[in-house]
């Protein structure tokens, strides 16, 4: 692997995580370019918006953790795959792909999360 595909990884994990526990404009300063383009439909488009959404959830759900199980990267990018623990015992697994521009900076995101069931019906875990 490459090393530019090596820096992505720890620059995607470093971010989420940044930002994730409550401090997404250090995150924004460090890990994201001058766009940013967003996919969740509750967050919009640009680093301010992203900025007031993570501040938000720190504010509101103080409590929670996030572990980040792998991280694949390919060409320009890199994708992360969680495990969330949220207030009340709530498990979510989370998919979340990113998007460098030539600087290595974050200029795109798209993810995906689904709640953890209490059972499966194929006995497998989510990761």
């Amino acid at each position: 692997m490459s090393e530019e595909l090596i820096k992505n990884k720890e620059n995607a994990i470093a971010f989420y995580e940044m930002a994730y526990n409550g401090n997404p404009k250090r995150a924004v300063e460090l890990y994201v370019g001058s766009d940013y383009i967003q996919h969740n439909p509750l967050v919009g488009d640009g680093p301010q918006p992203f900025i007031d959404y993570f501040n938000r959830m720190a504010s509101e759900y103080p409590n929670k953790s996030i572990e980040f199980v792998r991280s694949v990267a390919e060409d320009n990018l890199v994708a992360l795959h969680t495990h969330q623990i949220w207030p009340g015992n709530e498990e979510y697994v989370t998919m979340d792909f990113f998007r460098f521009d030539r600087d290595g900076k974050i200029v795109e995101h798209w993810d995906a999360m689904q709640q953890i069931p209490k059972t499966s019906e194929n006995g497998n875990t989510m990761y």
